[in-house]
């Protein structure tokens, strides 16, 4: 039961994958064309009451302002690496993701979760560039954005931002 005059604002949310065996009600709520939003009990608590379980929403996606450039941190091990997009502007989303390194082609990236992404090759001691196609259709490189000594767990921050 929806909470009538009732809205919040998401700023961001998890992929949330799809499981193709399962019908589109109930046990589908994760495939398309159902939108999906895992929220805190808090912020749920705003829109419906909490022992409804799933509260059909309406939405609309907006353009997301952000101070900075777009931020990449980096997990993994020897022979993958797992990227994780921050901090993007307008669309606020990734549509695809491609990882260079000095020793190295263009090498697609595949979405883990949510907003990471993962490519299995060793990378490690070789700067690396990246190249991000927004949602909203635009594509930047993010030329040598990663150092040639870099650790799993780091940040890197760029001047770039996309603007739509």
């Amino acid at each position: 039961m929806c909470k009538t005059g009732k809205a919040i604002t998401v700023t961001a949310t998890n992929f949330c994958a799809p499981n193709y065996n399962l019908p589109n009600d109930d046990d589908g709520w994760c495939n398309p064309p159902r939108a999906h939003f895992d929220m805190s009990q808090p912020a749920s608590l705003n829109i419906g009451i909490y022992e409804v379980g799933i509260i059909p929403v309406v939405y609309q996606h907006v353009k997301c302002w952000r101070s900075g450039g777009v931020r990449f941190s980096i997990v993994g091990g020897n022979y993958f690496q797992v990227v994780l997009v921050t901090n993007i502007a307008r669309s606020g989303s990734i549509k695809s993701i491609s990882v260079k390194g000095s020793n190295t082609g263009w090498i697609h990236m595949s979405r883990n979760w949510g907003a990471n992404w993962q490519c299995l090759s060793a990378l490690e001691k070789q700067p690396l560039s990246l190249a991000s196609t927004s949602t909203g259709g635009q594509y930047i490189v993010f030329q040598n954005v990663v150092p040639a000594v870099w650790l799993f767990g780091q940040t890197f921050p760029t001047w770039q931002q996309f603007d739509y």
